[in-house]
């Protein structure tokens, strides 16, 4: 196809499993994204033109927007704390501004899932506020609603998995009773890339849930259910928003801005009260949370896992993500040495968890990384009462391949 689709928001999850997608479908891609050398570990990297720009600075997005048919709009500015909703906002009027100055034929927008004439949390009401603005321009703009996404990456997700895999009994406000209408990223990815070719999408708003309503609370016994895990929900009437916040920025991959911005989010339902989705996209099949989760546990492998990390850049970098703790370490090394240990993997399996190491020489570079999917709080343990010890280990490998070369 000779279509030139834009894909906004290039380093975050959404993009991550939209342009394959694409790709796999013949479209022409180019990704916007602020730091581009983010992107260097995806595979599609050396597939799809890169352009850093900023959605905030209309200079930037000029050369981004030259000959774009569609431009995919996912992008939130929740990292960046208070203030952010103006942010969303003013970047949104921008963009919808340039988009039109530059011909585009549609916009396409993931935003959230909330009642607007109901009190929602800032996050919720910013998203969809960001839908309107957008709209106000004369580009037409299919809008999407999501709640929770089910799917190994997604925020939501993550901190589901993270704070039941720690907990055997899981505290959480009274708010976890609220409704829910959780949706497989499968799904999300499907609905995104139907709009590009179903003309009777365009210019809709359409709320996007899978097949099954529930509570916030269920969605983390559910996960237990399919870990193996025996867990209990706790809820506690009046928990500061900001010490949930905390804990959650701490224990998961979710930082501190996000953590505050969705758990307030759960202080209203999340579910769909206009399925006009389901008659204007008929080819989605939905698929349900527990399908969802099962999957995520499948795919829970360095094979799978987004490489967010790899810039190219020499250092040492500690994340958690994916389900996984990971210990990463680039050294500049000559291409020479080390040859039996130019590509390596090895993995053990523990009560409590599933261990991965992964060496990679490539160039100038030398690449170790330990991936760790911990099972219940004796993982969390093992993770931090051994994490000095793993260091120890980057040396000891490196002592042998300097001994090999």
């Amino acid at each position: 196809m000779d279509k030139l689709i834009l894909v906004t928001g290039a380093t975050g999850y959404i993009a991550s499993r939209l342009i394959p997608r694409l790709l796999d479908h013949g479209y022409r891609v180019r990704a916007l994204a602020r730091e581009p050398l983010r992107l260097k570990g995806r595979a599609w990297f050396e597939k799809i033109d890169i352009v850093q720009a900023d959605v905030a600075s209309p200079e930037t997005l000029v050369h981004a927007l030259d000959g774009v048919h569609t431009a995919y709009y996912l992008i939130h500015n929740m990292t960046y704390g208070h203030g952010y909703t103006k942010l969303e906002l003013e970047s949104a009027r921008v963009f919808a501004t340039a988009a039109e100055e530059a011909g585009i034929e549609h916009i396409i927008y993931l935003g959230g899932l909330a009642d607007p004439e109901q009190h929602i949390a800032p996050h919720m009401r910013s998203r969809i506020e960001t839908g309107k603005v957008l709209r106000e321009g004369r580009v037409p703009v299919t809008e999407f609603r999501a709640g929770v996404i089910a799917g190994s990456g997604s925020i939501s997700f993550e901190m589901i998995r993270f704070m039941t895999e720690l907990f055997p009994i899981v505290p959480g406000p009274t708010w976890m009773k609220n409704k829910s209408q959780p949706i497989a990223i499968q799904n999300v990815i499907d609905y995104l890339f139907a709009a590009l070719t179903n003309p009777d999408g365009r210019g809709g708003v359409f709320e996007i849930g899978g097949p099954e309503v529930t509570t916030y609370g269920d969605h983390m016994l559910s996960y237990a259910q399919a870990r193996g895990l025996h867990r209990r929900m706790l809820l506690i009437p009046g928990i500061p928003l900001w010490f949930m916040a905390f804990g959650v920025g701490l224990m998961t991959p979710v930082p501190y801005p996000i953590a505050y911005a969705l758990i307030g989010g759960l202080s209203a339902d999340s579910i769909v009260k206009h399925p006009e989705a389901l008659q204007v996209f008929p080819e989605v099949k939905l698929i349900d949370f527990d399908t969802a989760t099962r999957k995520a546990l499948k795919i829970t492998h360095p094979d799978h896992i987004e490489r967010v990390w790899d810039d190219g850049k020499s250092g040492t970098k500690s994340i958690k993500h994916e389900g996984c703790f990971i210990l990463h370490k680039t050294t500049r090394w000559l291409s020479s040495h080390g040859a039996a240990y130019r590509n390596h993997q090895t993995k053990q399996d523990m009560p409590f968890g599933e261990l991965w190491f992964e060496q990679h020489i490539e160039q100038d570079h030398l690449s170790q990384t330990f991936f760790f999917s911990p099972r219940g709080l004796p993982g969390f343990l093992y993770w931090f009462l051994l994490y000095p010890f793993h260091w120890l280990r980057f040396r000891v490998i490196m002592r042998k391949i300097t001994e090999q070369s």
